[in-house]
């Protein structure tokens, strides 16, 4: 069977025109499109071959029809007619559970997701920190992400972000899951508050509360523990007594001086004094030591800071503030007083010559050769002479050297400026213009003479002469009292100088500075006032007009002829 040209070109174009037709607008490759096959029938104008008789003639011998015969056979011509085709399509349509929008299948949730999207049917993906079929339900305390399906590691109370899972740290804690608490020295929220403890203690992470160590108290434990306590939280009660300290850590009592032991209950043992009765005593001659201060405690007849040694002499006993009592020479023992006497005398304090008054000698048979008005005594044996006291030489015959008084004339006077010294007491006779026991003090202002007794006259602040009372006048004032002004024409220093002033200038008499009289000028006043200038220190303007100037004195005009 010959199909032709044209049937088959009719039949592809009733294809194609149907295809486009009934095609769908899904996205074929979308997962969620479902298709299928389904068959339906179309009317076609279809072609096929129909026979006719076909009448041709071929060469003959019938002469007749001049040769020619006429001959049938059956051909065939395309023709057209109306049928029916089935046809095969493909269906496409969104899978069950999902609806078209647009080109695409989207699924299709019942509830609708209030946090998330609809992923699959019935299926919603939640937004993290949301969960829930419908996305509606928050995530709780312990989960966060999408449908609250990741636990939270935060710890110490931290609260979770429900939708990063990061930790929020609570106050005193750090780390990326505030498992660290704050670093030393810091506290609170995010760490970031700086602990103001002091001496040594620890800072409270939370809330910055210091927890003072042993010995320290107060907000920051700045102060020490008050007298009496000790330890930690400064409960603990010092046992210490007789005064001591007590440690405000350990409650180790530091004893105060003079006493020791645990409590400081126990003075200190002989020999032994200070704090803790650390020291030892340095006292000799069998000097007792203060327990507190180390201080020796003499025994009698002994002084010094150590007890080293024995009284000064002429006196004796405790602290030796006993004076002895012996006389003529004889020894006093420093302990009890007791006197030694010397060769010639005897008695408890050997106040009882062996020889008459006036004689000496193992026999008592030589005249003693001291001045008797000037001598105390004669020794028995010797014969030497005791002078009193202004008196000196071998025979109490010689008055003191200038500068030195008492017994044997030993002293030293003590007496200044020129003054006068007792030979027997050192008693100062002060020169005029002093005064005081050793006459070292001036006489006061406004007074001269013996003892300053007498009161200065001198006027005009001149100076007067402790000794004597004499005045040095100030410049420009003389007289025995400085109370006459130097005469006219001189000035200074007792009015010795003479004035330079000119033109009846009058001259100062301090310093001899000259005050012009008017119409004068110069150092002198030896100038006549400028020209145009008049009077007093050339100080006034002449006012005048048609004038040769003015008069230097007065300021009259001297006015040019014709003028007047």
């Amino acid at each position: 069977m010959v199909i032709s040209l044209n049937s088959c070109l009719s039949f592809i174009c009733l294809l194609l025109c149907h295809w486009i037709g009934t095609s769908s607008p899904l996205n074929l490759e979308d997962p969620n499109v479902c298709s299928h096959w389904e068959s339906y029938s179309v009317t076609v104008q279809e072609s096929y071959p129909h026979p006719f008789d076909q009448i041709y003639y071929t060469s003959c011998t019938d002469i007749l029809n001049w040769f020619k015969c006429t001959r049938h056979r059956i051909s065939y011509r395309t023709a057209y007619r109306h049928g029916e085709k089935t046809m095969y399509r493909r269906k496409s349509q969104c899978c069950p559970g999902f609806y078209e929008s647009g080109e695409m299948c989207v699924p299709h949730c019942a509830d609708k997701c209030v946090h998330g999207r609809c992923i699959a049917p019935n299926t919603c993906q939640c937004e993290p920190g949301w969960g829930g079929t419908n996305c509606s339900s928050a995530c709780d305390g312990d989960h966060w992400g999408p449908h609250c399906t990741s636990r939270c590691q935060c710890k110490n109370g931290a609260l979770c972000n429900p939708i990063t899972g990061a930790c929020h740290c609570a106050a005193g804690f750090r780390g990326w899951r505030c498992e660290d608490r704050c670093k030393q020295g810091t506290y609170g929220n995010d760490c970031h508050q700086r602990c103001q403890c002091q001496n040594g203690a620890t800072c409270d992470h939370i809330t910055g509360e210091c927890r003072c160590p042993p010995g320290y108290t107060g907000a920051f434990c700045e102060d020490l523990c008050p007298p009496g306590k000790h330890g930690p939280q400064c409960e603990q009660r010092c046992p210490c007594q007789n005064g001591g300290v007590c440690h405000h850590v350990t409650g180790e009592c530091s004893c105060p001086a003079g006493w020791m032991g645990t409590v400081c209950g126990q003075p200190c043992p002989e020999g032994r004094f200070g704090k803790n009765c650390s020291q030892e005593c340095q006292c000799h001659n069998g000097g007792t030591c203060d327990a507190v201060t180390g201080q020796c405690h003499c025994s009698p007849g002994y002084t010094g800071e150590r007890c080293q040694d024995e009284c000064p002499v002429g006196t004796y006993g405790v602290r030796c503030a006993e004076a002895c009592r012996c006389v003529n020479g004889g020894k006093c023992y420093h302990v009890s007083g007791a006197c030694l006497c010397e060769a010639g005398f005897e008695g408890e304090r050997c106040e009882a010559r062996l020889c008459p008054e006036g004689l000496y000698g193992i026999k008592c048979d030589k005249r003693c050769p001291c001045h008797l008005d000037n001598t105390h005594s004669c020794h028995p044996m010797s014969g030497e002479c005791a002078c009193k006291p202004g008196w000196s030489g071998l025979y109490c015959n010689e008055t003191c050297s200038p500068g030195f008084y008492g017994e044997a004339c030993q002293q030293i006077c003590s007496c200044q400026n020129g003054a006068d010294c007792d030979s027997v007491t050192g008693k100062c006779t002060c020169a005029p213009g002093f005064k005081g026991i050793d006459c070292s003090t001036p006489c006061p202002l406004g007074t001269y003479g013996i003892n300053c007794s007498s009161r200065c006259g001198c006027k005009n602040d001149a100076v007067c002469s402790p000794v004597d009372g004499s005045c040095t006048c100030r410049a420009g004032w003389h007289g025995v009292d400085c109370s006459i002004r130097c005469p006219s024409g001189t000035w200074g220093f007792g009015c010795n100088l003479t004035c330079q002033c000119l033109n009846g200038g009058a001259c100062n008499t301090l310093d001899g500075t000259c005050t012009c009289a008017p119409g004068w000028r110069g150092k002198k006043c030896e100038l006549h006032c400028q020209d145009g200038t008049y009077g007093l220190n050339c100080a006034e303007r002449c006012d005048c007009s048609h004038a040769d100037g003015c008069h230097p004195t007065t300021g009259h005009c001297r006015c040019l002829p014709g003028w007047s």
